[in-house]
């Protein structure tokens, strides 16, 4: 591929910055956009097609050729999605009259549930002594997943004082730099009383991070997984664990026991509540292999 014009990698600046400052994007979610497009004008170098008059039925094909690769529609789905960002950055700058992404759609994903664990597998987990400092770190940790149905980064993005623990709540930084309180369980604030008399004596004196790591310093996403996968084999569980497993259960359960799909949201951060509605189809199979196992006139017999 030719090296890049001057017009295009100011385009591309340009719009690094506005997904940056101006819709706070993470530094990841720019980089991985500003790959796709560098790849789709890769593409367009080889059919020569130049970025700034490419039709809809270009993008078309590229969305057919990554198909055709093997990669996945929702992969498709952000490919597309950052083209029609650049795109609609460039009719706003007036150097399109249109944009030529706008009604090109991945192909359907299909719809998958997540994986949940059982309330009784969860209790035996959540129920095992701590062991050592970091022991009580660890069960702080997975109390406070399990308890607010948070993301893993926005529990590693955590504060000392973003926990009030005399009103038992958690504020967190979601997505898009949007906060949110979370209550926080009895069981989890136990845990963290558990973990705040040993941090004293772990932390760096200037770290402000909750949760720290052996030399003091705030602890990283992927060392809350590997210690999550730890705790799992250690506690025989026939489940591979993951903080987001955590979640998906927090909302099932939460949802089963209650029934409202709107306060999962809000505790979720969810955005839009289409979003959340998959955990209804999860608790509706739930209730159906209940039914199944349990009425008399449901059971198979053997």
């Amino acid at each position: 591929m030719s090296e890049l014009s001057e017009d295009t990698k100011k385009w591309l600046e340009e719009f690094q910055a506005k997904l940056r400052w101006e819709r706070n994007y993470s530094v990841h979610t720019v980089a991985g956009y500003t790959s796709d497009i560098r790849q789709f004008i890769r593409w367009l170098d080889e059919q020569s097609v130049d970025l700034a008059e490419a039709h809809e039925s270009d993008v078309q094909r590229y969305a057919a050729h990554l198909f055709r690769q093997g990669r996945s529609p929702r992969s498709i789905q952000r490919v597309l999605s950052a083209l029609r960002g650049f795109y609609d950055h460039l009719v706003a700058t007036q150097r399109r009259e249109d944009n030529p992404a706008s009604g090109v759609r991945a192909p359907r994903q299909p719809r998958t549930l997540p994986k949940v664990l059982d309330v009784d597998a969860v209790m035996r987990l959540l129920d095992s002594a701590p062991n050592g400092p970091l022991g009580y770190r660890d069960l702080a940790m997975f109390e406070l997943l399990y308890s607010s149905g948070m993301r893993l980064s926005e529990l590693v993005g955590l504060n000392c004082n973003d926990l009030d623990m005399a009103a038992g709540e958690v504020l967190v930084l979601g997505k898009g730099r949007v906060e949110r309180k979370l209550p926080v369980g009895r069981m989890a604030l136990k845990a963290l009383r558990g973990w705040l008399d040993v941090r004293v004596k772990m932390a760096h004196p200037e770290e402000t991070a909750l949760f720290v790591g052996q030399r003091g310093r705030r602890l990283s996403a992927r060392n809350v997984q590997m210690r999550l996968r730890q705790f799992g084999c250690a506690s025989g569980s026939d489940q591979a664990l993951h903080p987001h497993l955590f979640r998906h259960s927090f909302a099932s359960h939460l949802l089963e026991s209650s029934g409202d799909l709107r306060a999962v949201q809000e505790l979720l951060g969810h955005r839009r509540i289409s979003t959340t509605q998959i955990y209804t189809h999860l608790d509706y199979q739930h209730l159906a292999q209940t039914y199944d196992s349990a009425h008399p006139r449901a059971r198979r017999r053997d």
